[in-house]
């Protein structure tokens, strides 16, 4: 072998030491990026899986309401249909002169979600109107703040579940 031929085999011997160390960094950076926005993404679906929970509810509430005006909380929570815990939800009904309301206590989740209250309420009038306290990040435009008024003349983004 001459010296030509050693020198090549040299060149071509694999990355250096400051070119992984690059790669490195540069995983590093998007790890920081992604993982704090894969949290607030399984914060989210938490949240809606706790919504499509309690929304289900709705119907049998409707029904059983509109057949018989004078039920007990109980017979609210067995005519929705729901469960009193699930995977996302601590379910609760609460029944106060003709307004019913279903209500989830997000259970087991992120905890930028994790007991936060997401409640279905039924007015006298058959409409259906959706209230939270979890973050509007989190909550998107699914259901309304707690705190927001619920008149939809005076506050576009509610959103009458």
């Amino acid at each position: 072998m001459n010296f030509k031929q050693m020198q090549t085999k040299k060149a071509q011997g694999g990355f250096t030491l400051i070119e992984l160390m690059i790669v490195v960094a540069i995983i590093g950076i998007l790890a920081a990026v992604a993982i704090p926005a894969y949290q607030n993404y399984v914060a989210k679906s938490k949240f809606a899986a706790g919504l499509a929970e309690v929304s289900a509810g709705k119907t049998g509430v409707d029904v059983a309401m509109s057949e018989n005006s004078d039920l007990t909380q109980d017979q609210i929570l067995t005519a929705s249909g729901l469960k009193a815990t699930t995977p996302a939800c601590d379910m609760s009904v609460t029944l106060t002169a003709g307004v019913a309301a279903l209500t989830c206590t997000v259970n087991s989740g992120p905890a930028p979600v994790n007991g936060k209250v997401i409640t279905q309420t039924r007015a006298v009038d058959g409409t259906w109107t959706c209230s939270t306290d979890a973050e509007d990040e989190h909550r998107g435009n699914a259901c309304a703040a707690a705190d927001a008024e619920t008149d939809p003349e005076t506050n576009p983004e509610t959103n009458p579940g």
